[in-house]
C-alpha cells in the first residue's frame, strides 16, 4: 500500500492519459494514482478503465456526470484519498506541463523537510514556464504579485497547480467551505492552509505547456482569481480560519 495518492481531473484526455500514467508508475517510489473523470466525450474513461486491469491497486476511477469545475473534482478526489487513508495527496495536472520526475521532489519536502503542503513553483528561480506566449506569461506572473499583494501570503506561484498536500492540511481545512472551482481554487486552498498555520514551502520546477490535446484555460478562468483574492482577503478579515481537526 502506498503512502501517496496523486489526483488527476481529466476532461477530454485521450492523448495523453496513458502516457502520464505509465510514466508516474515508472518512477521509483511508488505512487498511486485516482482519475477524477468528467465524462469526457473522447473516451477518456474508458482508457483508464482499460489500464486499471492492468494496474489492480494503483489505479482508480471516479467517474462523474460533466464537467464540473476544477475545484470541485479535486474536492472530490481529497475525500476519496482521506478515506483511503493515504498520507500524502498530490495535484497534477494530465497532459505532461507538470514534470512527473518532480513528484518525488515534492514528496521529499514534506515526507522528509517539514512541509505542511509543497508547491511546485514556477517563479522561485525567475520564470521557468516553457511554450507559453509572453503575453500569457505576464499576466500569470503579475497574477501573482497581485496575490501577494493582496493576501499578504508568502507564496510566489500562488496559482500553482502541482502540490503534495500531507493528510493533515486536508483534515483540518473545511472542504464544504471551499468556495471557488476554478484557478481562484488553487489560491484559495494555499491561503486556506496560510492562515491556518501550517508550512508552505515552494519547490523550483520548469513548467511545459501541453503539446496535446487543448487547454481549459481561458479568460473567465483568471478574471474568477484576480476578484476571488479580494473576496478571500475580505473574508479573512471579518471570519476567522479555523481548523476543523
Amino acid at each position: 500500500m502506498s503512502d501517496s495518492v496523486i489526483i488527476i481531473p481529466t476532461y477530454n484526455e485521450k492523448e495523453n492519459i496513458e502516457k502520464i500514467i505509465r510514466k508516474v508508475f515508472s518512477l521509483e517510489k511508488d505512487f498511486h494514482i485516482l482519475i477524477v473523470e468528467d465524462n469526457s466525450p473522447d473516451g477518456t474513461a474508458t482508457i483508464v478503465k482499460k489500464l486499471t486491469e492492468e494496474f489492480p491497486g494503483r489505479l482508480f476511477i471516479e467517474e462523474r456526470k460533466g464537467k464540473l469545475g476544477l475545484g470541485t473534482a479535486y474536492i472530490h478526489g481529497f475525500r476519496w484519498a482521506l478515506a483511503k487513508h493515504y498520507g500524502f495527496v498530490f495535484e497534477m495536472d494530465a497532459d505532461f506541463s507538470h514534470n512527473p520526475e518532480d513528484l518525488i521532489r515534492l514528496y521529499a519536502e514534506c515526507a522528509d523537510g517539514g512541509a505542511d503542503l509543497s508547491i511546485g513553483s514556477r517563479y522561485i528561480r525567475g520564470v521557468n514556464v516553457v511554450n507559453w506566449p509572453m503575453g500569457r506569461i505576464l499576466m500569470s506572473y503579475f497574477a501573482s504579485v497581485y496575490v501577494r499583494f493582496i493576501t499578504r501570503m508568502k507564496v510566489r506561484d500562488t496559482t500553482a497547480g502541482f502540490k503534495c498536500y500531507t493528510r493533515r492540511v486536508l483534515e483540518a481545512i473545511n472542504l464544504d467551505k471551499i468556495k471557488f472551482t476554478g484557478y481562484a481554487f488553487q489560491i484559495e486552498m494555499k491561503y486556506t492552509a496560510w492562515k491556518l498555520g501550517f508550512k508552505l514551502v515552494e519547490v523550483p520546477i520548469i513548467f511545459t505547456d501541453r503539446t496535446e490535446g487543448e487547454s481549459k484555460m481561458n479568460k473567465s478562468i483568471f478574471r474568477e482569481a484576480i476578484f476571488g483574492v479580494m473576496d478571500l482577503r475580505v473574508r479573512s478579515i471579518f471570519g476567522k480560519y479555523k481548523r476543523i481537526s
